[in-house]
């Protein structure tokens, strides 16, 4: 069975260019998950890299499957210059361990929490995970393997999510989309929720 993480890491660098930072994160009982920091323009984007080493499980399932199962990395895009950002890397790592740690399968349309803010000073303690294919193409993988996805992160505000909790992922980003939303603001404002 090839390691699929060198693969993970060639569509990355094809995708954003040659990463000029990384950092690695290893929790207990989990594999080594990096992030990897891509900068372009005034855009900065932050990528895990080891999520994808294992696929993630049923929960419910009596025995995680080593093989099947899907698979992702979780892409994150800022407005660089505007915040220390830099600090979401161990939020971002937690994210990436999560699969592992929870036992979780992480999903578009899903909330991923950390509790604290994301970066010193952010208005975000959780993301939305949307739907990938846009930024960084799915990496088809030799079967029985499922594919790589990359996953975009959106920063949601506690009201923004406890409003998705309750009208769900679409009526977010469709309010969102409305109110023309930089999400790749560090530090903006709730979108008007009423």
């Amino acid at each position: 069975m090839a390691d699929v993480l060198p693969l993970v890491e060639a569509r990355l660098r094809s995708a954003l260019g040659e990463p000029d930072a990384r950092a690695a994160v290893t929790f207990l009982g989990t594999d080594r998950i990096e992030v990897l920091r891509f900068t372009e323009g005034d855009i900065v984007r932050y990528a895990t890299l080891g999520m994808s080493a294992q696929p993630m499980s049923d929960p419910t399932a009596m025995l995680a499957d080593p093989v099947a199962g899907p698979r992702a990395e979780l892409v994150l895009s800022v407005r660089g210059g505007l915040a220390d950002t830099d600090k979401v890397l161990r939020p971002l790592a937690v994210l990436g361990a999560s699969p592992q740690v929870e036992g979780v399968i992480v999903a578009p349309g899903a909330s991923l929490d950390v509790g604290e803010p994301l970066w010193p000073g952010a208005p975000f303690t959780s993301v939305l995970v949307a739907e990938p294919g846009g930024l960084v193409e799915d990496l088809e993988l030799d079967e029985p393997l499922d594919p790589v996805r990359f996953l975009p992160l959106l920063p949601m505000t506690p009201n923004e999510a406890a409003w998705k909790r309750v009208h769900g992922a679409q009526a977010l980003q469709e309010r969102w989309l409305t109110n023309g939303t930089d999400l790749r603001d560090p530090s903006r404002r709730s979108v008007p929720l009423e």
